[in-house]
């Protein structure tokens, strides 16, 4: 991306000036072929911010040494409305989007969210199919509000649990949130009419490997698809490094010790769980490699912050600003235009070079504020 751009979409007076084209196109460009980026991957997937507030203080999200006292969260006015977060999101779904994950900060926090998922879940995809709508959420709050998003249109929903003892949570989340009202919160999910339910573990070394075969006791033949995610370098404020990581396949080997597992087929094109499967049909696990086996190559993310910036990759530095386009005056197509030319620009694939003797040291936007 040129200094040019970057200028122009921070300031919209040289954008009108610049660019008047992306405030005043009348046609439309014709995105009837998919918007490729410079390594021809598709925009498939939008995740948005809803918040960066959060109810727990995750050791690797929102240390609270660093995220209570002094840091100062986003004020109301600068979040993006219910109304202009559905008309960035229709602008996506012309581009190719497919579906849209709603995250945080914990995003249940978000006052009138079922409101939203209202608004999106009448959007369609450019295919003319309806969009399908996840969420992920802690599940602190989960219980209250589960039977109001399913009604509202909420397809799908995830929900963190980093262990499955008091002690392990606690120390992981930095709270004094029981194990039990998450798992509450789940339940709820499921006799509320969710079809899956995820669960995504952070397995971080030191800390809460030694649950990794508990929660996959627990959750088998429960109807929960349960994920293990590597503990992953985004942000800056977690103290990272990679001996804390345990591999995909060390989990899987602690995994297939107790219970044999089967390799399951992607089910869609940029998936990033490599899935598996009980051999004995007790259900489904999956891993998330971003660190020991990067698939940056697949992805078809996109991502929303809070306050409107686009980002294209979990561990950029900066986005791109949308809210003060919208706000001045852009028109749809402009946004559409736009968001195409950011994408085209894309060559992000930090999880392919973190390792590299080349790869310098870089600020990284923190995960509380662009959603994980």
């Amino acid at each position: 991306m040129t200094d040019a751009f970057r200028t122009i979409t921070f300031q919209p007076a040289a954008l009108r000036a610049v660019a008047p084209s992306y405030y005043k196109l009348e046609m439309p460009r014709d995105y009837t072929t998919p918007v490729l980026d410079k390594l021809q991957r598709p925009l498939r997937d939008l995740r948005i911010s809803v918040t960066d507030r959060c109810n727990l203080r995750c050791t690797y999200c929102m240390p609270r040494e660093i995220f209570d006292g002094s840091h100062a969260f986003l004020p109301r006015g600068e979040l993006l409305s219910f109304e202009e977060i559905e008309r960035i999101a229709r602008q996506f779904l012309r581009l190719g989007v497919q579906k849209i994950r709603l995250t945080g900060g914990e995003p249940l926090l978000r006052h009138g969210i079922e409101r939203l998922v209202e608004k999106l879940a009448r959007l369609q995809t450019v295919e003319g199919k309806p969009l399908e709508i996840a969420m992920t959420t802690n599940g602190v709050i989960l219980a209250r509000k589960a039977r109001a998003l399913r009604e509202a249109g909420l397809d799908r929903v995830t929900v963190s649990l980093d262990g499955l003892s008091d002690a392990t949570f606690k120390t992981m989340s930095d709270s004094k949130v029981s194990v039990a009202t998450v798992l509450d919160g789940i339940a709820t999910a499921q006799t509320a009419g969710f079809d899956q339910v995820k669960v995504n573990m952070v397995v971080k070394r030191g800390a809460n490997q030694h649950e990794i075969v508990p929660m996959a006791e627990h959750f088998r033949r429960s109807g929960v698809v349960l994920r293990f995610i590597e503990y992953m370098d985004v942000g800056c404020s977690n103290g990272w490094c990679m001996e804390d990581v345990v591999p995909a396949r060390e989990i899987l080997d602690r995994i297939a010790l107790h219970y044999p597992l089967q390799q399951v087929e992607p089910s869609q094109l940029g998936e990033v769980a490599e899935r598996w499967r009980y051999a004995d049909g007790g259900g489904e696990v999956g891993v998330i490699a971003s660190v020991t086996q990067a698939f940056c190559h697949e992805c078809t993310r996109a991502r929303i912050s809070t306050d409107g910036k686009f980002y294209t990759c979990l561990f950029a530095g900066s986005g791109f600003d949308l809210r003060t386009p919208l706000r001045a005056g852009i028109n749809d197509h402009g946004i559409a235009n736009l968001i195409a030319d950011i994408w085209r620009q894309r060559d992000d694939r930090y999880s392919q070079q973190r390792h590299l003797p080349t790869e310098r040291a870089r600020e990284r936007v923190e995960m509380h504020y662009i959603g994980g």
